[in-house]
C-alpha cells in the first residue's frame, strides 16, 4: 500500500517536472561513470556517503539494484551514538549520512558514486542541500579502504575536467572512522511519509530523475530497512 502510493507520488511529480524545469531553467543532465573504479572481489561492500537530509538519500539508494541495505544515520564527528537533536545543533561535527551495503557482483562502487553525484544531491553546494544548511548537510564520501579513496577522489577529478557543472565539486573525501544508526523514525522515511510536504518538495524529485536519467540502474522495488 505504501509502495503504491509511492508509485503514484512519483508518476504525479514527473507530470510536473518539466513545468518546474521551465520556470526554474535547471535540469538534470546524467553524468558518465568513473573513468577508474574499484574491482571488487569481496561477497559484499559497504559505501558511506552523506549529501544532505539523509531521508531522500536513503530513498534514492534503496532502489538501485544490487544494494541490500541502506540505513540512515551519522558519520564524521566526534561524539559517539549522537542524537538526531545533537547532530542538529551543528555542533558534533557529524554529518547525515548514508550506509550502503552492496552486492560488487551487481553494482560497483564508482557506480554508487555516478548515482551520488547524478541524482542524489547537489554536490557543487557548501554546507547545505535545498531548504537545509549546516554542515550536518555536507557533501562527504567517507571512504572505508585507500582503493575507495583513490577513485572518489579521481571521479571528483574527472567531473570538474570535464566540466559536468557549472560550479566546481565541494565535495569531502574523508576516511570513514564509524557510523552510528539514526533513530527509528527516520528509516525509511520517504515511504512511510510519501504525502510529507518536504518529501514531496525535495526528495521524490530525486527519484524521478534518477528512474529518468539512469534507468538501467533502477529498481522499482526499494530495499526497505523495516523489511529486514
Amino acid at each position: 500500500m505504501l509502495a503504491g502510493r509511492v508509485i503514484l507520488a512519483i508518476v504525479l511529480f514527473v507530470s510536473l517536472s518539466g513545468w518546474i524545469a521551465a520556470r526554474t531553467g535547471e535540469s538534470r543532465v546524467a553524468i558518465p561513470p568513473p573513468a577508474f573504479d574499484l574491482v571488487d572481489a569481496n561477497a559484499t561492500g559497504t559505501a558511506v556517503l552523506a549529501g544532505g537530509c539523509f531521508w531522500g538519500m536513503q530513498a534514492v539508494f534503496e532502489h538501485v539494484g544490487g544494494v541490500s541495505q541502506v540505513i540512515a544515520g551519522y558519520s564524521g564527528g566526534a561524539k559517539s551514538n549522537p542524537s538526531y537533536e545533537e547532530v542538529s545543533t551543528e555542533e558534533t561535527g557529524h554529518a547525515e549520512t548514508v550506509q550502503i551495503t552492496y552486492d560488487p557482483a551487481r553494482v560497483s562502487f564508482g557506480t554508487l558514486l555516478q548515482v551520488y553525484f547524478s541524482v542524489a544531491h547537489d554536490p557543487t553546494q557548501l554546507n547545505r542541500q535545498g531548504p537545509d544548511e549546516g554542515t550536518s548537510y555536507r557533501s562527504n564520501i567517507f571512504y572505508t579502504s585507500d582503493a575507495q579513496q583513490r577513485v572518489a577522489e579521481a571521479y571528483i577529478d574527472q567531473l570538474n575536467k570535464a566540466g559536468r557543472f557549472s560550479r566546481p565539486l565541494v565535495t569531502r573525501v574523508d576516511r570513514f572512522t564509524a557510523f552510528y544508526p539514526a533513530e527509528k523514525y527516520h528509516q525509511d522515511f520517504l515511504v512511510t511519509h510519501p504525502d510529507y510536504s518536504y518529501i514531496v518538495i525535495n526528495d521524490l524529485p530525486k527519484l524521478a530523475e534518477f528512474k529518468r536519467l539512469l534507468p538501467s540502474l533502477y529498481a522499482d522495488q526499494p530495499v526497505l530497512v523495516g523489511s529486514k
